[in-house]
């Protein structure tokens, strides 16, 4: 079974935290809570890591994984360019739900993009993902926790249950809301493009786009 790192959601313990980090730079995967639903996580700069994420999935490789990063400074290590249009839409809604889309630098691993050139990344509000890259000082992938195809996990029991010791931890921070994942904008067309509806609602990201 997995290591079970029980983590208040509002204050978190740092050591615990820390630890969850340790087990990421070791190149291991852990489950971790979200804003939406529980998240597979691996250190993304780590390639070996990124690909057990996909192998204890079932993920095909053409599939991109995105990020999670800790700091909206990050930001520049990872994409080519930052358009003012997501300036805009990082201030509406970021730390949230919104993954935006970008050029991926030469920074990030092809497996990560699929292929595609194209990363996606977010900036969570979840404090615990928040803390987890921040003392990673790195960017944590950020796939829903379940197997590819199957429904997505919305406690540390649901995920334990998928999982089983396929992975090296589990943090337990508590039920997540579930429901609906994060909204996907590409960012790298012009007018952006919404690839997937999620707890923001795309009115509220064309009512945003409409003001820019």
């Amino acid at each position: 079974m997995p290591t079970i790192l029980k983590i208040h959601p509002e204050n978190p313990d740092k050591s615990l935290i820390v630890a969850a980090a340790e087990i990421l730079k070791k190149g291991g995967v852990i489950a971790y809570p979200t804003e939406t639903f529980y998240g597979l996580g691996a250190d993304a700069e780590n390639v070996e890591a990124v690909e057990k994420i996909y192998d204890i999935k079932g993920r095909d490789y053409k599939d991109p994984v995105s990020i999670i990063i800790g700091d909206k400074q990050d930001l520049t290590r990872f994409v080519e360019d930052v358009p003012e249009v997501s300036r805009r839409l990082m201030e509406k809604f970021w730390p949230g739900g919104l993954t935006l889309v970008f050029k991926a630098s030469s920074n990030i691993s092809p497996r990560l993009t699929g292929g595609t050139g194209k990363i996606g990344i977010r900036l969570s509000s979840n404090i615990i993902a928040s803390h987890l890259s921040k003392t990673l000082s790195g960017p944590i992938t950020a796939t829903s926790a379940n197997l590819s195809g199957a429904e997505e996990c919305s406690s540390a029991d649901e995920v334990i249950n998928c999982f089983k010791d396929k992975i090296d931890a589990v943090i337990d921070g508590g039920q997540t809301p579930g429901g609906l994942g994060s909204t996907f904008v590409d960012v790298t067309t012009d007018p952006p493009t919404i690839l997937r509806e999620g707890i923001i609602p795309s009115s509220l990201i064309k009512n945003t786009l409409r003001k820019i």
